[in-house]
């Protein structure tokens, strides 16, 4: 236990900066548990408090600066990668798109205690055009605050670390084992939860091809981009005359008299496994639309076949809530306080 306790007092920052690094880069680190246990020594004046505090910040900084840039230049482009990386491709752009277009920069704090938004609201921000001032201010204030939440809980539960670390060195090896267990065993519970959830949207597809030939007969099919407003801010393209109608507008059946039972009904997204277009055909069905299908790859699909392509327009974005605007296109840049 002294040689686990000398090297954490020796390394503290080090350690420190590389486990808040690792963690904004989306890595499984325990980066919490190293800064209660960082507090802990704090209180008993083996570390330096701004030292550990400018070690978490510059990790923090580094880390989600990286990912800001990266999205800010590759835009739509990597935020699809990394929601194909993610354990939780279906919910990690929405979740992170609902905070940032109702708190701004204030995202960026709730970002750091919400699992699976952490790495993506960063290259969203980057995306949506954030300022790089704006998102320094807001990066540094959620560090502190992250890294400030941590370290008060091991300076006021300084007893309690102590005991725990004095039973994880009694353990030994089978601490070490229960530990990457219980890792393992999260991974795998996530993995089959993604796996139980992609067999639940499996349903019959519409291939670019059919929807295309579709469009040029005398009764067409209602497309619908079930994406929502940042992401088709990120990326503003749409397939010909599609309404902008996202997968919680269709699951609270807003807009529901678009819908009139006659027509076929193609939704898309631009989400792996077309997870949001299937959700999006399957409240339909649930609705008694029987004819909707998801479009199979989504938009990706339609721009790789080389088909027409649109913009969508600020006035079609804003107004989810009334009667749909296919004709118009222009560039949409719809309001979001950044």
């Amino acid at each position: 236990m002294a040689q686990l306790m000398t090297l954490m007092i020796e390394n503290a920052l080090g350690l420190i900066f590389a486990v808040s690094l690792a963690a904004r880069l989306g890595l499984p680190v325990p980066a919490a548990p190293v800064l209660v246990v960082a507090g802990a020594l704090v209180s008993i004046g083996q570390v330096s408090l701004p030292g550990v505090l400018l070690a978490a910040v510059l990790g923090n900084l580094i880390g989600d600066g990286a990912w800001f840039y990266a999205g800010r230049r590759y835009g739509h482009r990597f935020m699809r990668l990394l929601c194909r990386i993610s354990l939780s491709p279906d919910s990690c752009v929405r979740r992170s798109e609902l905070l940032i277009t109702r708190w701004g920069g204030l995202s960026l704090l709730a970002a750091k205690f919400v699992p699976g938004v952490s790495v993506v609201a960063p290259p969203m921000a980057g995306a949506l055009g954030m300022s790089s001032l704006r998102f320094l201010l807001f990066e540094v204030g959620a560090a502190l605050a992250w890294a400030g939440v941590f370290l008060g809980l091991g300076y006021a539960f300084r007893d309690s670390v102590q005991g725990v670390l004095n039973g994880l060195a009694d353990a030994g090896g089978v601490a070490t084992l229960a530990v990457v267990g219980a890792v393992l065993a999260t991974l795998a519970v996530r993995f089959w939860r993604r796996r139980r959830f992609m067999q639940l949207t499996r349903m019959p597809r519409i291939s670019v091809d059919e929807l295309y030939d579709l469009m040029g007969t005398a009764t067409p099919p209602l497309v619908i981009d079930v994406r929502g407003n940042a992401s088709i801010r990120i990326d503003p393209r749409r397939i010909p005359g599609a309404l902008p109608l996202s997968l919680k507008d269709i699951q609270h059946r807003r807009r529901a008299n678009v819908f009139d039972g006659a027509r076929d009904v193609v939704l898309y997204c631009d989400c792996p496994n077309d997870v949001s277009a299937a959700l999006a055909a399957g409240a339909l069905a649930a609705q008694g639309v029987v004819r909707a299908r998801p479009l199979a790859g989504g938009l990706d699909a339609w721009v790789a076949a080389g088909l027409p392509m649109s913009l969508h327009t600020t006035a079609t974005v804003r107004r989810r809530a009334g009667a749909p605007d296919a004709t118009a296109d222009a560039t949409v840049l719809p309001g979001i306080n950044l």
